[in-house]
């Protein structure tokens, strides 16, 4: 489902005029991190066993049975794929658990890995693009915890084992080499305000390859504080939505997005757009977000700057709903202060063209409302339907 945005033809009221350097971009909508039957550790694919007379249930057992028909529920990457590209993903990025026993050991041709990059370039077309990654589970610490995707990468990392910490981890991604067309990725996924070692080790070569945050993680867990705080510490990095669906029902039930505005719908190019943070995340499956700075897109860092000229553009196609009228629209800058705020009249396209003056902050980002909060769970008015990329002050 891609909707054409042209970023350079959006008049300008700040300016008076169109940006009309920039590329033609289309908004594509997808998931950046799922997991398929090769996280075999847990999943949809597991049922709880039948409780036994006589135990207490305060205390229910953590053993589980395998279902009978368990490949209803989950199944391998090509599965997801196919499913997903039926559903009107526009793009779709696997993420197993890279500690599973069936990657182990962890080598370029361990037959798990070559299956599962090789699902993906099969189930990739001019309609659909199917990206394989992995997720760096390092749980164990001392130097940090926290989850992360690697997408596209030609190899990869045990999180678990000794020593493959996440210094270890951020080292390695600034040397691993791509798997094919596009560059590497990574994303900090569902992260806690303070995770990461409080977001320590943050240097500009590795910040260019880890350019991605969850701030909605499993369809309606937000990780707005986290956002936040890793921009503080100095990390570039630009709002997705991971599903984190470990089976199908998350490919066919769950509504939030990552959205990448890309030149093209293919895999080099919507990599290229994750790479340089011209993504956004919402809890409503359509709705087309899109902004720029003194010219620049979502995304770009400035020559420091001291005015700054925004050109915002939201709309939702879903014309005959009202909850999807655009209600609210906000600037947020360092440290989660709100910088400016629009209310319009609620409608179903609206434009903004603020002029803010600053000197000393070092990002601004956009959030934007709806009548209805987005169609996942927990939404609601009086809270953000879409968190969008940050632009850099160079500072």
């Amino acid at each position: 489902m891609a909707l054409l945005v042209c970023l350079g033809g959006v008049i300008c009221a700040a300016t008076g005029r169109a940006d009309a350097l920039l590329p033609e971009y289309h908004v594509y909508a997808g998931n950046t991190h799922s997991h398929t039957a090769n996280t075999w550790g847990h999943g949809e694919q597991y049922g709880k066993p039948a409780p036994v007379p006589g135990e207490s249930q305060q205390k229910p057992r953590k053993t589980r049975i395998l279902k009978p028909d368990w490949q209803k529920y989950q199944g391998p990457p090509s599965a997801h794929y196919a499913l997903a590209k039926a559903k009107g993903f526009d793009f779709y990025v696997t993420a197993d658990h890279s500690q599973e026993a069936g990657f182990q050991p962890p080598r370029a041709d361990n037959p798990a890995w070559v299956a599962a990059k090789r699902d993906a370039a099969a189930a990739t077309d001019g309609q659909f693009v199917a990206i394989a990654g992995y997720e760096h589970s390092e749980n164990n610490g001392p130097n940090g915890t926290g989850h992360l995707n690697v997408i596209n990468s030609s190899e990869y990392l045990n999180a678990l084992l000794p020593g493959v910490d996440l210094p270890y981890l951020y080292k390695w991604l600034k040397t691993v080499p791509p798997n094919g067309d596009g560059p590497v990725v990574a994303s900090f996924n569902h992260p806690a305000a303070h995770g990461y070692n409080n977001w320590a080790w943050c240097d500009p070569q590795v910040r260019e390859v880890l350019t991605l945050l969850e701030v909605i993680n499993s369809n309606n867990k937000i990780h707005y504080s986290a956002f936040v705080n890793a921009l503080d510490k100095g990390w570039k990095v630009s709002p997705v939505c991971g599903l984190d669906n470990h089976g199908f029902s998350g490919i066919t039930h769950n509504t939030s997005r990552t959205f990448v505005l890309a030149t093209a719908r293919t895999k080099a190019a919507i990599l290229d757009a994750m790479k340089h943070r011209r993504t956004y995340a919402a809890l409503e499956g359509n709705i087309q977000c899109r902004y720029t700075v003194n010219g620049a897109a979502m995304g770009s860092t400035l020559n420091r700057p001291t005015a700054f000229n925004f050109c915002i553009a939201v709309s939702d196609p879903d014309i005959s709903n009202p909850e999807d009228k655009i209600t609210k629209i906000d600037i947020v800058k360092d440290s989660g202060a709100v910088a400016q705020v629009y209310s319009p009249v609620p409608a179903y396209s609206v434009t903004w063209s603020p002029i803010l003056s600053d000197a000393t902050n070092r990002y601004f980002f956009v959030r934007v409302w709806n009548a209805g909060g987005g169609d996942a769970p927990g939404g609601g008015p009086a809270k953000p339907v879409a968190w969008l990329a940050p632009i850099w002050t160079g500072r």
